[in-house]
């Protein structure tokens, strides 16, 4: 008597599928969250480069236009909102200026502007303005993007 040796063969071949099927398919989900994970980010770094920007523009704006840091002398500025707090040192013709802002609803700027130099109009300034895309210290996402613009002097 002949016993039948393809017995389970076309299991074996449905399951040979599946398997292949199955591994295709977590490589495309994979690729997918990746994809999301990194265009996600890409997004958080834009809005912290802008959030920079922001702070940067505020700064040549208030330097350029309303002259407002001199050295020896404290300086007002209302970047988004009215009232932005601007913390002032120096000495000797070297003067720093600080403060901190929120752009928009949990994006925040910290801009630093730095003059060296006795005469105001000849100073050589350098402005540092840091955005981030949220304005928790504590948050594992948080973002960071910097800019510095130094111009004037000999």
């Amino acid at each position: 008597m002949m016993q039948n040796t393809k017995k389970g063969f076309t299991l074996f071949i449905a399951i040979l599928i599946g398997s292949l099927m199955l591994a295709i398919g977590f490589s495309i989900f994979n690729l997918t969250f990746k994809e999301l994970l990194l265009t996600a980010s890409a997004r958080e770094s834009q809005v912290a480069f802008y959030a920079a920007d922001t702070g940067l523009e505020c700064a040549l704006y208030y330097d350029q236009r309303g002259n407002q840091f001199v050295p020896g002398q404290s300086a007002t500025v209302s970047c988004i909102l009215p009232g932005t707090s601007v913390i002032s040192s120096g000495s000797s013709g070297n003067a720093t200026w600080t403060w901190s802002f929120e752009v928009s609803p949990d994006v925040c700027a910290k801009v630093q502007v730095n003059k060296v130099s006795g005469i105001s109009v000849n100073a050589r300034t350098t402005i540092r303005s840091f955005g981030y895309n949220t304005c928790d210290d504590t948050s594992p996402k948080r973002t960071e993007r910097g800019l510095q613009v130094t111009y004037g002097g000999i």
